[in-house]
């Protein structure tokens, strides 16, 4: 007669599980990179985190000459900021008020590190615990 009494709920339930594991999956893929300000008050810069690789760099407003609009400085992966054995990364600001670097840390392991600009490059000190 209709559909539905050709189709079971036990049959049913598996466009809806094919949807949710789709979801899911979009929802991993999105969520590759983490952004964190530096804590310093007086700091437009923000550090950029690959959550997979720990590479980690940052950018921040810079003025252009003869122009009211600015322009992004980016500062790439320098020593230490590279990508790092795959794991779960991510970014933990230390709330000090005049801290430019923030911590990088490896939620799989417990192992962290500070990274920061220095003239260039975003660089980060070893992994330590």
């Amino acid at each position: 007669m209709g559909f539905s009494q050709n189709l079971s709920p036990r049959t049913g339930l598996f466009p809806v599980a094919g949807l949710v594991m789709l979801a899911a999956a979009h929802g991993a893929l999105a969520a590759n990179y983490e952004f964190l300000a530096a804590p310093e008050t007086d700091l437009n810069r923000v550090y950029r985190l690959d959550r997979a690789t720990g590479e980690i760099g940052a950018c921040q407003y810079g003025l252009k000459e003869a122009s009211a609009v600015g322009v992004t400085l980016c500062y790439p992966p320098g020593e230490g900021a590279g990508a790092q054995a795959p794991s779960e990364y991510s970014l933990v600001a230390s709330h000090h008020q005049g801290e430019g670097g923030v911590f990088r840390v490896d939620l799989r392991t417990g192992m962290m590190s500070i990274c920061y600009v220095l003239n260039d490059a975003v660089v980060c000190t070893p992994q330590a615990r």
